[in-house]
């Protein structure tokens, strides 16, 4: 855990020196130290401060939210290959973006943002509906099969909106891409109480997990309900991968991988599955985002192509690891 933290921080200030613009690291450098020529200079005080701070800190948020939602559900699911996806987050957010830009007319990424989360929790907030009620209340199948159904429905009503309007699917395009450019600090700031809260309830559920993980028959004789506890995490989940999609747009891979390496050094303690999932998806986000900066400078990279590109083969390899494979199918 330590580890990855100093990673963390060693990697933040990485993404503080390096961007796709001409200013050489050894002036950004500079600038952070507090030299006068530097901050007197508004080129760099535009790139450092106004520029890459706010990616930086948004890099951390989503790949913290994603990580954890991502653990939160495979724990939930006792599916290793769930991900944020399965409540329909991204398709609600989707849907609502186009909504907002065909008929609306949202333009603005602080708009689109508002949109997005919006759209994100809404479709969340139906697939709880759908999976609470009944005598199977709360099963991970219900849950799979709603989150699947909404998130169909979702992206069949967002094709039909966007075969209409050629203006829309230009940013609609831009959106869905999953990009942390022209993310700005303020932007950021009314999704912190979300994200806060979204933690602050997976880390509660930690030890209800725990006793799920073992069976739903042995959780209800530890004195907790199987189905309850999975409808709480799916709030959670909701509001976590709502704040991610929100900023970025849909990242893959990253909410699926991560807790694979957490569930590889931390074993069966949810707890620390939480904190390091978080800890490394947050770590591989911000690596991706230097790295979307500079593979073909002076252009960008979106963020989510570097993370396909990495995360396909490496779900390959996880699926051959006998190792990796048996301790997500048994966490």
């Amino acid at each position: 855990m330590l580890l990855l933290l100093a990673l963390l921080l060693g990697l933040g200030l990485l993404s503080l020196l390096v961007g796709t613009g001409s200013s050489p690291p050894g002036r950004a450098w500079d600038y952070l130290l507090g030299d006068p020529s530097a901050r007197a200079d508004p080129q760099l005080r535009l790139a450092v401060a106004d520029v890459r701070l706010p990616r930086t800190l948004a890099a951390v948020l989503v790949g913290v939210c994603l990580g954890t939602a991502g653990c939160l559900l495979q724990a939930a699911t006792r599916n290793p290959l769930a991900e944020t996806g399965l409540l329909g987050v991204n398709s609600g957010a989707a849907f609502a973006v186009v909504l907002g830009l065909t008929f609306f007319g949202v333009d603005s990424p602080p708009a689109l943002l508002l949109w997005a989360l919006a759209g994100g929790m809404a479709a969340s907030a139906v697939v709880l509906l759908l999976a609470a009620g009944g005598r199977t209340a709360g099963s991970p199948l219900r849950l799979v099969l709603a989150g699947s159904a909404l998130g169909a429905t979702f992206h069949g009503l967002t094709a039909y909106v966007l075969l209409g309007t050629q203006s829309t699917f230009d940013v609609y395009r831009y959106w869905t891409i999953g990009s942390l450019a022209g993310v700005r600090t303020s932007d950021l700031l009314p999704l912190l109480p979300l994200a806060a809260t979204g933690l602050v309830v997976a880390l509660g559920c930690a030890r209800p997990l725990s006793a799920v993980g073992l069976g739903d028959d042995s959780a209800r004789s530890l004195g907790h309900h199987p189905g309850r506890v999975r409808l709480v995490v799916a709030g959670a989940v909701s509001l976590l991968a709502g704040c991610a999609v929100a900023v970025a747009g849909p990242i893959a891979f990253l909410g699926l991988l991560a807790p694979y390496t957490a569930r590889a050094v931390a074993g069966a303690r949810m707890t620390a599955q939480l904190v390091l999932s978080a800890l490394v998806a947050a770590d591989i986000m911000i690596l991706a985002d230097i790295l979307a900066r500079v593979v073909i400078r002076p252009w960008e990279t979106p963020v989510s192509v570097l993370l396909a590109f990495v995360g396909g083969p490496l779900l390959v390899w996880i699926a051959r690891s006998s190792r990796l494979s048996t301790a997500g199918a048994t966490a």
